[in-house]
């Protein structure tokens, strides 16, 4: 007879086993992401392609992760939450070095697919474990201490990365995750204990998760087609209106199977529920975009080196990994409800204080230090506090679903905003480009050149045929377009998560009432 998810709880020797292979699990997902972001602008350079083509690296990764997390989450209350979070680090592993040794960014953007795939099947297992495996007196505690310590495994990362970068390869970047992957997998098959949920059919909802990958795919596609053919092309168009369709479809299936869809609609009915998973699209939106185009700005326009620039977000990490566990002590004392319409406030003043810095900031410490701090306040304040409150608000036997669709919600916010941001950001610079271009004496050969690679934002090359104060004022031209444009995004990060505090304050409800949603 199969063990219920109450008698998975783990012993107190097997505890600290189990938050590590959790912590390891999803934090090979965190240091890949922030890596590659620090990765990307030598990626850019060195496969010959425009920003497009470096938002694919991202976007291929994010829209499996996205799609498929939900299926992750359910297959792991069906068939054993060791099980398919091991399957998914093998895979993920697997891909890991396919990624390393693409030759193209078309194969590197396959390969980064196939990752995503693997995350998908590992990151809502991380906490499902956790939940299955802690008492709920014991969980806030574990979940702060997994939020803490995967932060620090993003912020290590680029530092990280961006030293394999400069002194050996970009591969490297990817590579470093086999070593990581095979003490995950050893750990979690001595000391993780199997759990799962009775209840749960044996069925995968197949058409869910066609319907919603199809879906969100078409919608991406459409988005970064349209920064080269615009809105009014006919295949643009047919791929945004299908994605809709698609994602329509998909709301329609899950209704249709009601407690066998792999994101159950009923979750929803819970305010807490529905208000922190709103909260976790705006928030995680806005943190998305600054993640993207902050090493960018960095690199390109300020001449921070590729080690530099991970270490810029560096106070991030130790903010995360101080706060983060104490924030989850909070929540059992106080509430989720304050620190989640605090923490995106604070967070959205950050995302104000990006804007500051112009084309030649000057020292990192008077110039991007404030905003990172401010920005990572309201980050600490809010991630325990949020992960905490979406898993309380539903019952214990859909903790992998919970987990999942949580996931899901964040991944998507950073798919969408990256896409949609893109088209912003390649907008304003445009817009700054051209007219910064104006007034300079260009030979129309010169003017020609640079107009056609307005997409390559901050990496265009600059004909050498231009005499130097020529060259330099084009230089100037092209720093400043980027940080006007940059500063465009980051006035909508703001807005972002201020409507996020907004969603907490109006939806998350206060200490002692999130339990009583379960049974709604």
């Amino acid at each position: 007879m199969r063990k219920g998810p109450a008698e998975a709880l783990c012993s107190k020797r097997a505890a600290p086993w189990v938050l590590a292979a959790t912590i390891l699990g999803s934090g090979i997902t965190f240091i890949d992401g922030t890596v590659v972001n620090v990765a990307l602008p030598v990626l850019q350079r060195e496969l010959g392609t425009d920003i497009v083509g470096a938002q694919w690296v991202v976007e291929s990764y994010s829209l499996m992760l996205s799609a498929l997390i939900l299926v992750g989450g359910s297959l792991g209350d069906r068939w054993g939450r060791r099980r398919v979070f091991s399957a998914g680090v093998a895979l993920f592993a697997l891909a890991s070095a396919a990624c390393g040794l693409a030759q193209d960014n078309s194969q590197l953007v396959l390969a980064r697919a196939v990752q995503g795939v693997g995350a998908a099947m590992l990151v809502p297992g991380s906490l499902a474990i956790i939940s299955a495996s802690f008492s709920e007196e014991e969980r806030g505690r574990a979940i702060g201490t997994w939020s803490g310590f995967t932060s620090i495994a993003a912020g290590v990362g680029p530092v990280l990365g961006g030293w394999l970068v400069e002194n050996v390869s970009w591969r490297w970047v990817f590579f470093i995750n086999l070593p990581l992957a095979a003490a995950v997998l050893l750990i979690t098959w001595r000391h993780v204990p199997e759990s799962r949920d009775e209840r749960a059919g044996e069925r995968v909802d197949v058409l869910g998760a066609l319907a919603v990958t199809l879906g969100l795919g078409g919608v991406v596609y459409g988005l970064l087609d349209s920064g080269a053919r615009g809105f009014r092309d006919a295949r643009v168009a047919a791929s945004l209106a299908a994605g809709v369709v698609l994602l329509v479809l998909f709301v329609l299936v899950e209704r249709r199977r009601g407690a066998r869809a792999m994101m159950p609609l009923d979750l929803f009915r819970s305010k807490t529920f529905a208000g922190a998973n709103l909260l976790t699209l705006f928030l995680y939106g806005a943190l998305s975009a600054l993640m993207f185009f902050l090493p960018f700005d960095l690199i390109q326009v300020q001449g921070y080196s590729a080690t530099e620039a991970g270490a810029a977000l560096l106070p991030f990490v130790l903010t995360m990994f101080v706060l983060s566990r104490w924030a989850g002590g909070l929540v059992r004392r106080r509430g989720a409800k304050l620190p989640l319409v605090v923490g995106p406030v604070v967070a959205g003043l950050g995302f104000v204080l990006f804007m500051l810095p112009g084309a030649a900031a000057g020292s990192y410490w008077t110039s991007f230090f404030p905003a990172v701090m401010l920005m990572s306040l309201g980050m600490a304040a809010s991630v325990a506090p949020l992960t905490t409150a979406v898993m309380g608000a539903v019952e214990e036997r859909h903790a992998g679903l919970a987990s999942g669709v949580n996931n899901a919600v964040s991944r998507t916010a950073g798919l969408i905003s990256i896409a949609a941001l893109g088209i912003v950001m390649a907008g304003a610079f445009a817009r700054g480009f051209d007219a910064r271009l104006q007034p300079l004496e260009l030979p129309a050969e010169a003017r020609a050149a640079l107009g056609a690679q307005a997409g390559r934002l901050a990496a265009i090359k600059i004909p050498d045929a231009l005499q130097v104060e020529t060259r330099r004022a084009v230089e100037r031209a092209v720093a400043e377009s980027f940080v006007g444009g940059f500063r465009v995004v980051m006035v909508i990060c703001a807005a972002l998560a201020l409507a996020g505090a907004l969603c907490a304050l109006l939806l998350i409800e206060g200490k002692g009432r999130v339990n009583n949603e379960q049974g709604t």
